[in-house]
């Protein structure tokens, strides 16, 4: 690892609005000084050490939905584990992101919270862990796809309430199913602290959502997965989605969980800042096919696609990692660069309000970038400065 504090990288830099082809970063002390084009680079600058690329500078992917990686889960991780699965995804380009749980006894997520809290009083050195995205048990059994559903419980405030007292800031999003039995009060709650409130894993008509749109609800978990379907006469969940410019959609862009023509759809309607790039990675992202878990639920993974054993049309997870996810983007679905990696970098940063600070490659942000050849590989990433890969 290298812990250079002062850089230059040449190549076509990726700003908001666009691409500069002949562009340069500079970033000194973990935070970049200069990103615009190499002629007015100014003098006092141009003296840094300095890499060149025929390809792209970008921001650093932030990824607000994965369980884990490099063979290890979120919900069974101290900081060997951490480390493990944060220096995987930073490997491929991931500079900040959230632990993700999943649908478990009270206990189990106590435990990951814990954990994930003693991590962040720490030196992180490779993906920030920025904080936990709570995947259930507040879900609907009926759509509970890779989540255990012996665990499902009815949202309850008293738990968010004793959660969020003893580890303040720490739970930025929560995926539930609006309809159920105290979900309003609980989407409430979570706007009124600044809690992402999000729907997945859901029954809901088009009714209910928009009724939890208006409680605080802004975010779609993995849209199109584990929700009611768009239907001409029935919109359901995915119409509410499409629909509803408040909402903000997460994809995992992997041909596997959505056909690409669905993700193009999903990229024309959602071009407020509100589309976000996920991978919903499990613990085999990384590793060799073969047995794993997600969660406390067994899992086979055969080419890459990971499935609960013994099923044949549960997914549960993936093993995409976000340079994968961002290639798809631009390669098969048709994006731009630039709109890339708003979804994969700026967006995800608007909604867990770190865009002040990272997100972009602006003048006073985090240095967390990315060098990637003219085919989309990646060839360095940096995280506060600090070049990891």
């Amino acid at each position: 690892m290298s812990e250079g504090t002062e850089q230059l990288l040449y190549g076509k830099v990726v700003i908001p609005g666009g691409v500069i082809e002949e562009g340069v970063v500079a970033f000194q002390d973990g935070s970049i000084v200069y990103a615009g084009e190499v002629q007015n680079l100014p003098e006092r600058w141009q003296s840094l050490s300095s890499k060149k690329t025929d390809g792209y500078i970008l921001p650093g992917f932030i990824d607000v939905h994965v369980h884990g990686g490099n063979g290890e889960d979120f919900m069974y991780s101290g900081k060997e584990e951490l480390d493990k699965i944060t220096s995987f995804h930073c490997s491929q380009g991931t500079t900040a992101m959230l632990a993700t749980t999943m649908t478990a006894p009270k206990a189990a997520i106590d435990k990951v919270l814990k954990e994930v809290h003693d991590y962040k009083q720490q030196d992180m050195p490779y993906t920030i862990i920025e904080g936990v995205h709570m995947e259930g048990p507040f879900i609907s059994p009926k759509w509970p796809g890779a989540q255990n559903p012996e665990h499902i419980v009815n949202p309850n405030v008293e738990w968010l309430e004793a959660w969020e007292s003893q580890y303040p800031g720490l739970i930025k999003q929560v995926t539930l199913a609006p309809e159920r039995e105290g979900a309003l009060n609980a989407i409430a709650w979570m706007d009124a602290h600044g809690i992402n409130a999000a729907l997945g894993h859901t029954d809901a008509t088009y009714e209910q959502v928009e009724a939890a749109v208006e409680a605080g609800l802004r975010q779609g978990v993995h849209t199109f997965n584990a929700m009611t379907p768009l239907h001409h006469r029935k919109p359901g969940t995915a119409g509410a989605v499409l629909s509803d410019d408040r909402i903000h959609a997460e994809i995992i862009a992997d041909g596997i969980h959505v056909h690409p023509a669905c993700i193009s759809i999903l990229a024309k309607l959602k071009t407020n800042d509100n589309l976000i790039l996920i991978t919903d990675a499990m613990s085999a992202a990384g590793m060799p096919d073969g047995d794993y878990t997600i969660g406390d639920l067994p899992v086979e993974v055969k080419d890459g696609i990971a499935m609960l054993k013994g099923e044949t049309s549960s997914l549960a997870g993936s093993t995409l990692t976000m340079i994968k996810g961002f290639r798809y983007l631009v390669e098969t679905v048709g994006l731009t660069v630039e709109h890339a990696s708003r979804v994969a970098s700026f967006n995800p940063a608007k909604r867990l309000r770190i865009e002040d600070r990272t997100g972009t490659l602006e003048a006073g942000k985090q240095a967390d970038v990315l060098m990637l050849d003219d085919s989309l590989n990646l060839q360095g990433v940096w995280v506060r400065g600090r070049q990891v890969f």
